[in-house]
């Protein structure tokens, strides 16, 4: 699949632009904070509707404006669609696939597969659980309806549930209806929890061979998923902890509490690795994220990376390279300098000057 053009209205800095993208390799260049990353931010929330970095909708909206305008255009299967995102401030985002709205936005998931990859990736490695949980259901929600679905009704039934527990500590009786929303939740969440342990398992296979060839086989990785509790045993967690619950106002357990770990010489990574060993998984995770998008697809997802080549050594910056061949690339720099002395082929430049673009070939 790829990406074949991005219209901008009043996106960040844009007040309108156009790109028309090369199915091949395609750089936009400049100097710090002239809008080459929001760009890819448009992309990828013309794929997924969300930003990469978790930004509200109004927080992407032009300074001094009220609404913006994306329009998308991919190809998939031989077949273009047209996706229109309109952003308003005080107002739920409309969308439209070929010119019919949609009333949901989960009907836009796994129409574009995108694979993001910037510095900030990082966070997945070192960060807390939540930056974990964040890209395992961004990546499953494109690849897998079913956990979509799933994910969505647990996200609800879980609000609804916390805001009766609170409820019941103001009137006791209440708390007969509480058994209604934990049955739910536990239906929805045993099916979230199956789920991630396959992917974790498939991203584990491949993340090991991929760690193995950038590291020369001298560092093994190991991906171990940490549900907080097993399908089988969830209803019965969360019944133990019925009485907490209602005393903290909130549900303590669940796959909204799960994590993932990262393990190399026996040691989780988040805590032991170097910073050059977590940039290795980082590199190992997004090159796996491509093959499972591209064996469950059955097509290369779109690339988008963000200023990545300056934070690899030359060795990581070649088999970064060698394995995105034949895959559409969107790059953000800020010079050309390291692409013309590595004889990079790049397809099509987009110069980036303080958010407006010239197309340079």
């Amino acid at each position: 699949m790829i990406i074949k053009s991005i219209e901008l209205c009043n996106f960040r800095n844009y007040e309108r632009a156009e790109f028309t993208f090369h199915q091949g390799t395609n750089v936009l260049y400049g100097d710090n904070a002239q809008g080459k990353t929001n760009v890819l931010e448009a992309i990828y929330v013309g794929g997924t509707t969300k930003s990469h970095k978790g930004s509200k909708d109004h927080e992407m909206i032009k300074s001094g404006e009220k609404e913006a305008h994306i329009r998308y255009f991919v190809e998939k299967r031989q077949r273009t669609f047209k996706v229109e995102i309109h952003m308003k401030r005080g107002g739920s985002k409309g969308i439209a696939i070929d010119g019919l709205p949609i009333k949901n936005s989960n009907e836009l998931m796994g129409l574009s597969n995108i694979v993001f990859f910037s510095p900030e990736d990082l966070s997945i490695i070192k960060e807390g659980p939540e930056e974990r949980r964040r890209f395992i259901d961004m990546e499953l929600c494109q690849l897998n309806k079913a956990y979509l679905f799933y994910l969505t009704q647990y996200k609800k039934v879980l609000k609804q549930r916390n805001s009766l527990l609170k409820q019941i500590q103001e009137n006791p009786e209440l708390k007969s209806t509480l058994d209604i929303w934990s049955s739910q939740l536990t239906e929805h969440g045993k099916k979230i929890i199956e789920i991630r342990e396959d992917f974790i398992d498939t991203l584990n296979e491949i993340m090991k061979r991929k760690h193995g060839s950038l590291t020369g086989n001298k560092e093994q990785i190991e991906v171990v998923y940490q549900p907080d509790c097993r399908p089988e045993d969830f209803e019965n967690k969360l019944f133990l902890a019925e009485e907490r619950d209602i005393y903290l106002g909130t549900t303590t357990a669940g796959p909204h509490r799960d994590d993932m770990i990262f393990i190399t010489e026996d040691k989780d990574l988040r805590k032991y690795g170097s910073q050059g060993q977590k940039r290795t998984a980082a590199l190992s995770l997004k090159l796996a994220e491509i093959e499972i998008v591209e064996n469950t697809v059955g097509e290369k997802p779109i690339l988008l990376l963000d200023d990545v080549l300056s934070e690899l050594d030359r060795n990581r910056q070649n088999y970064l390279l060698e394995n995105i061949k034949g895959i559409q690339t969107i790059i953000t720099c800020t010079g050309l300098e390291e692409f013309v002395k590595n004889r990079i082929n790049i397809d099509r430049t987009f110069e980036i000057v303080n958010g407006t673009s010239k197309w340079r070939n």
